[in-house]
């Protein structure tokens, strides 16, 4: 028996890290964040789709970002307020993990699989204080001439 333990606890740390995965709760949705740059890394797959972007060297707010167009989503999301609050991220890191929404609603919303080197904008929410690592989880998505709301599906 306890040879068996050891078998499977060896076997168990011989796997790839895996990825934590965070809800909406995780994230401070008071504060939305504004990063632009383009797609180092992508991972297009489930739970939700994610990638590595690095930022602009010249990160600014966008100056029409406050009167831009917004989907309707299914979600009740104060797009407008949210594009009015929206502020750069206080840490200086030059790559931040990307958190998209799942396949399926990438698909509703008829999202191109986004490619490394492909130019991407977004608005989303850092952890309180922008505390841990530099993850995102995006509210908009900006990207190939179209503007998605990735709360949930298309209103």
């Amino acid at each position: 028996m306890q040879r068996r333990l050891f078998v499977a606890g060896a076997a168990a740390l011989s796997l790839p890290p895996a990825f934590a995965h965070h809800g909406w709760s995780s994230f401070d949705q008071t504060r939305p964040v504004w990063l632009e740059g383009r797609a180092a890394k992508v991972a297009w797959r489930n739970p939700h789709a994610e990638l590595e972007l690095e930022l602009a060297a010249d990160l600014k707010l966008p100056a029409d970002l406050a009167g831009r167009t917004l989907p309707a989503q299914s979600a009740p999301v104060d797009g407008a307020a949210l594009l009015k609050a929206a502020v750069l991220p206080t840490r200086r890191d030059r790559r931040w993990t990307v958190e998209l929404a799942p396949l399926s609603r990438m698909n509703a919303w008829k999202v191109a699989e986004i490619k490394p080197g492909d130019a991407l904008g977004l608005l989303g929410f850092t952890f309180a204080g922008e505390k841990g690592d530099a993850i995102v989880r995006v509210e908009y998505l900006f990207a190939g001439g179209g503007v998605y709301g990735l709360r949930s599906s298309p209103a």
